[in-house]
């Protein structure tokens, strides 16, 4: 197999980690949106700890498009 077509399928197998990232977000606004449902009063309390679930979250896939920039160019 030549060099190029094993770096173009690594970086093809790293970028799934995107998807999971989309995943988790979408459980992270899910559980927010059910909390504030059945507790309104909360929402400032749990609208942080939301926020900090989306960062983690989406810092998965900034590493994971990373990760597939460095394996193409690197």
């Amino acid at each position: 197999m030549e060099i190029a077509a094993a770096k173009l399928i690594g970086a093809g197998l790293a970028v799934i980690g995107v998807a999971g990232a989309g995943v988790g977000i979408g459980i992270v606004f899910g559980a927010f949106v059910l909390a504030v449902g059945r507790n309104p009063a909360a929402r400032n309390d749990i609208q942080a700890w939301t926020f900090v679930g989306f960062a983690l979250s989406e810092a998965t896939a900034i590493f994971a498009l990373a990760i597939a920039l460095i394996i193409l160019f690197g």
